[in-house]
């Protein structure tokens, strides 16, 4: 006999009684997920809980005094997945409903906005998810520019205000074909259909509001390329003021942050990024010009050693991390060089040598961090890591110094 969907006719049911079937421990299949230890598998002989099908996640609510945690279609029955048994017998059952109704202002919206794409911008919707957080539509055909977006967003948003009318209809596919089906189906017997006043006709066993105007709002967030197709990220209803407060938010600090007027945000956010562009380019300059400069000091203050090597071994502080590796870089470049530093505020190290000298660079640094802990490497004449402690700094420069000179 199987069991009697009661949101196909009343979506907007909240709650509703009816017998329970069977309950019994709850085992997964490989159509159904596992769920923690101690659950259970209700059948009943009516329900008003959706199952997750067709792009849309189940519903959640109480079936006595049980929470349900999932609900599963399995064919001919909908099996409702329990946290503790419940007896055989009549139930009260409850639907989350504020979880169900933003699952209903999504899936209608989507219905609206796949509708609008496809008549009047030729993009056939190929796939929907309706998310947690989030909803996304995968388009098929040429990219849709933000100009294509706003028009789709705002052509959607005039007809939730309309508040146009969002009925059932049911026939078979031959019929709704002559009815203008926007994507026909392959299957045969009575089909159930969503059709949205004027806009559109679609086979789907979602449920959905009974107007547009109870979806709210619709915004559209983001478009990308997923293979070959194109996906739009969307919002309905609560979702969208959520989401519209959450962005006026961040312009509002934004505007204060850079100390202007709300709708000077983004030319502020350019202007300031441009700069920031310009001060960094400038800044890595001077460092380099930095680097050198104090390189040549750093082996005018050391002499050669007896075989004419002469070692920079240092623990700088209060330099920026991109520092250590320029100075390194800039010592090594004159014959019989080498620098082993450390920058104390990190840990880091950066070990260099001209070519001239014969060591390994990569070998010492690998032989100071297997002592002190760390992890790097690098070639020959240039490695560079960091430590495991930060303290350890003065002790590696003067443990990679021990160890070159053996």
């Amino acid at each position: 006999m199987g069991t009697k969907r009661l949101y196909y006719d009343e979506p907007a049911l909240r709650q509703f009684d009816a017998q329970v079937l069977s309950c019994k421990p709850f085992t997964a299949t490989a159509s159904a997920p596992c769920h923690a230890q101690g659950a259970w598998a209700a059948t009943l002989d009516q329900t008003a809980f959706y199952p997750t099908s067709g792009g849309q996640p189940n519903d959640l609510g109480k079936l006595g005094d049980a929470d349900v945690l999932d609900v599963l279609d399995e064919g001919e029955e909908i099996v409702h997945v329990l946290d503790r048994p419940i007896p055989l017998g009549p139930v009260r059952g409850v639907i989350d409903w504020p979880r169900r109704f933003d699952h209903m202002q999504q899936h209608t919206g989507q219905h609206l906005l796949s509708a609008i794409l496809q008549a009047r911008f030729n993009l056939p919707t190929v796939s929907f998810h309706l998310g947690a957080a989030v909803s996304t539509i995968d388009l098929r055909g040429p990219e849709p520019d933000a100009n294509l977006l706003e028009q789709a967003e705002r052509a959607a948003n005039e007809i939730i205000f309309e508040n146009r009318l969002v009925a059932i209809r049911c026939g078979t596919a031959e019929e709704l074909a002559r009815l203008g089906v926007r994507k026909q189906v392959d299957r045969q017997g009575v089909l159930r259909a969503i059709q949205i006043q004027d806009v559109d006709l679609q086979p789907c066993g979602g449920t959905h509001v009974a107007a547009t105007g109870e979806i709210g709002m619709l915004l559209i967030r983001r478009c990308a390329k997923i293979r070959q197709d194109w996906r739009v990220e969307f919002l309905c209803g609560a979702r969208a003021e959520r989401a519209a407060r959450a962005d006026r938010a961040v312009v509002r600090s934004a505007a204060e942050s850079l100390k202007c007027a709300d709708d000077d945000v983004s030319e502020s956010v350019k202007r300031a990024a441009a700069e920031r562009e310009a001060l960094f380019k400038s800044l890595r300059s001077t460092t380099e010009r930095l680097a050198e400069a104090e390189a040549r000091l750093a082996l005018q203050e050391i002499a050669p050693a007896e075989n004419g090597t002469r070692i920079v071994a240092r623990v700088l502080e209060g330099v920026e991390p991109v520092y250590l590796a320029k100075f390194a870089t800039h010592i090594a470049q004159t014959a019989g060089t080498v620098a082993l530093l450390a920058r104390k505020e990190c840990g880091h190290l950066a070990f260099a040598q001209h070519p001239s000298v014969g060591k390994d660079m990569s070998a010492l640094l690998k032989n100071v961090l297997e002592k002190l802990g760390g992890k790097g490497g690098g070639t020959r004449d240039f490695a560079r890591g960091g430590l495991s402690r930060v303290e350890d700094a003065q002790a590696a420069v003067e443990l990679a110094t021990s160890l070159f000179k053996e």
